[in-house]
């Protein structure tokens, strides 16, 4: 049986910022992913917003690393010319019940440290955004849209530029806590075992069926996992508008909001459903609900102009009807196995947690950090 240094579960985002902030600190890495490339999972799957850190609880792990990864995120960016665009947000309250709304969120993002929130008449909103409906609206300034591929390929260059490396087709599919590290049971074309002295299980979707699947791993510190599917749908044509338009969050979730990319287009979404297994067609019908909300804040949305465009899966470590659940980073503190770090409840903002959440994860790994600390 081969042995190896470190191994990291997953090459999304959160498994490559993971892996390079290892390798550059001078460990061996072996990067682990059962798909036939890096970012193909809840990656490949995502918004592309930079997000300021606005809505997560106070205090929460969501809210502290959101706001300290975006601020490493935009740097990153900048050094290493990957594409980004600090757009900036406006939430929008479309009738006078939401005015009083808008106030308890700016008191909120500026408790949770997301900076310079400004409020808005109608007019000034839509000075900045001429085709607007609203009666006022906030302004962030910070959140931001980036390329996401374009990302993920940096923090892989830069994880096999210090010693890394990814191996593809490689499903973990169970393995072992012994005395002399963590046997891992790797299946594919190649079966085979390895003995690691550090794993970092960063398998989004798959994160609690590895975890189940590591026998000496206690069954009671492993989470639950529900999939909340996200519909959405991109606009034919360009949207008059040069930031992200969100409404004021509904019960549940943040409403029906429109994104822009790095190329123009527009995206509106979520239609949130809970499924059973991971799904990711997009009903065409399910686009009549969406002109209603979008009309809201965009009147002129003009009729048959949506599209199905994609879906993606968030692995909620909650069951439906109970209550959100926070990032989980799981290190020894939490769960006695040294050398074992488990991430799970990975969701947005992890893109833009990404780089906060690989630093906190290595000081799980020596135990540096309690459950629920950040650096």
């Amino acid at each position: 049986m081969e042995k190896i240094d470190c191994a990291v579960i997953g090459a999304g985002v959160v498994g490559l910022a993971v892996a390079r902030s290892l390798a550059m600190s001078g460990r061996e890495v072996l990067i682990l992913e059962a798909q036939d490339r890096f970012g193909s999972g809840i990656s490949a799957r995502s918004s592309e917003v930079l997000h300021a850190g606005i809505y997560y609880p106070a205090g929460s792990l969501k809210a502290r690393l959101c706001v300290a990864g975006r601020n490493l995120l935009y740097d990153y960016c900048r050094e290493r010319g990957i594409g980004h665009s600090r757009c900036g947000k406006l939430i929008v309250a479309t009738d006078e019940a939401q005015r009083n709304q808008l106030e308890g969120i700016a008191t909120h993002a500026r408790a949770n440290g997301v900076g310079e929130i400004q409020n808005l008449t109608r007019t000034e909103a839509q000075t900045m955004e001429p085709e607007l409906e609203c009666v006022a609206a906030l302004y962030s300034p910070a959140t931001g849209i980036i390329d996401s591929h374009g990302l993920m390929l940096s923090l892989l260059g830069d994880a096999e530029n210090a010693g890394a490396v990814l191996a593809v087709n490689s499903p973990v599919a169970g393995g072992s806590v012994t005395d002399t590290g963590i046997v891992l049971a790797i299946a594919g074309t190649e079966p085979m075992e390895l003995l690691a002295s550090t794993v970092i299980n960063c398998a989004g979707l798959g994160a609690q069926g590895f975890a189940r699947s590591l026998a000496g791993l206690s069954p009671e510190t492993v989470p639950p996992l529900a999939y909340a599917k996200g519909n959405y749908f991109s606009l034919s044509g360009r949207a008059p508008f040069s930031r992200l338009i969100y409404p004021v969050p509904q019960p549940g979730g943040l409403g029906v909001h429109l994104t822009l990319d790095l190329a123009g287009g527009a995206r509106f979404g979520p239609d949130v459903e809970w499924i059973s297994k991971p799904d990711y067609v997009v009903d065409p019908a399910r686009a009549e609900k969406f002109y209603g909300e979008i009309r809201r804040y965009w009147p002129a949305l003009p009729d048959d102009a949506l599209l199905p465009a994609y879906a993606g899966i968030r692995p909620k470590p909650h069951l439906p009807g109970e209550p959100a659940q926070d990032f989980l980073v799981h290190g020894p503190n939490r769960h006695g196995i040294a050398g074992l770090v488990c991430l799970y409840g990975i969701e947005s903002p992890g893109l833009t947690a990404s780089l906060a959440l690989a630093e906190l994860a290595l000081l799980q790994l020596v135990g540096q950090a309690a459950e629920g600390c950040i650096l």
